[in-house]
């Protein structure tokens, strides 16, 4: 076994994709996600397709001049992927991962949608921590993580070049440190519910 094999696995997390009830998108300013969420909903495997997202907060803005949003980008891509403009849900406030599960859980409840089974179409290598806080949202939900392959970093290719290696770990990284808020917020409900 390969010293980073216990890496690769950690943060490239693969599902077969199933019957779900909804397809969620989380932001970004790359095509591939929503190609694949286009896929599968053309394959039937979801009634709806929720992309998420404003614009990166570190940039502050969108960086595709033809679009306002995340949210605009990733549903002409839909739209052109031959998804119909009522299976797509809007969401456009997101401004960072984290947010993107927020936003789309409360998304789903105005809408009345009962999610019991989730499709995640997001990018291979962002795959563990995108599924980590759509799961902290939606705790009861079963999520299938339906990844693409970007920038060239797959779990067979990321430690071959300075960027994989460096995307993967950054991302390793994002794991242990975004995570700290969260499990705090949860070990006080935790202690609060055991008082």
């Amino acid at each position: 076994m390969k010293f980073y094999q216990c890496i690769t696995d950690f943060i490239f997390v693969e599902n077969e994709p199933q019957k779900a009830d909804i397809i969620f998108v989380p932001g970004g300013n790359y095509p591939d996600a929503a190609q694949h969420a286009a896929k599968l909903y053309g394959q039937g495997f979801a009634p709806y397709v929720l992309p998420s997202g404003r614009y990166s907060i570190l940039k502050g803005r969108f960086e595709r001049e033809a679009y306002k949003t995340e949210w605009d980008y990733l549903s002409d891509i839909l739209r052109r992927g031959n998804v119909p403009e009522d299976a797509i849900i809007r969401e456009d406030q997101a401004t960072y991962t984290y947010e993107n599960a927020i936003y789309s859980r409360k998304r789903t409840q105005e809408l009345g949608i009962s999610v019991r089974r989730a499709i995640l179409c997001c990018q291979s290598f962002h795959a563990r921590r995108s599924l980590m806080y759509y799961q902290e949202q939606f705790p009861d939900t079963e999520i299938l993580v339906c990844p693409v392959v970007t920038q060239g970093i797959s779990r067979d290719t990321w430690y071959r070049t300075q960027h994989g290696i460096d995307t993967v770990l950054g991302e390793m990284e994002r794991c242990g440190g975004q995570f700290h808020e969260i499990m705090r917020k949860h070990m006080e409900e935790l202690e609060e519910n055991n008082d």
